[in-house]
């Protein structure tokens, strides 16, 4: 399978540049692997360059989470971590994300010295 990167996500999500668009809509049509990185990533771009808020960032992870074409690295992952993020949105995404990389590697407490982080069930205050 094929694999994209962050751009290329952001492009399906934005929808800003429409020659870049069209290349992207081409290469995922045969399905494309996301990593968890650029995941991360993208959820990163769309709050700091596009000002997207913690609700349009939800639904633009749900938006790849339900892609018909596109596959994500640990889509449970992503899932559960959506999950949290949607509960407490002042965490950012890539928090809750860390954190069920963490849960689901069997790497708990996930320590941290962000106050917010910190009280969440699985993460430690440092």
């Amino acid at each position: 399978m094929r694999a994209v990167d962050t751009n290329v996500l952001v492009r399906l999500l934005t929808r800003d540049n429409p020659k870049q668009l069209i290349a992207a809509e081409a290469f995922v049509a045969r399905g494309a692997w996301v990593p968890i990185l650029a995941l991360a990533e993208t959820t990163w771009v769309l709050t700091a360059v596009y000002g997207l808020g913690p609700a349009e960032v939800a639904t633009s992870v749900e938006m790849l989470l339900n892609h018909e074409t596109l596959t994500l690295q640990d889509s449970d992952v992503a899932a559960a971590a959506l999950n949290k993020f949607r509960k407490r949105p002042a965490l950012g995404y890539s928090d809750c994300l860390l954190l069920e990389i963490a849960r689901k590697a069997g790497n708990l407490p996930l320590g941290t010295c962000d106050r917010n982080l910190g009280r969440v069930d699985g993460a430690e205050k440092l």
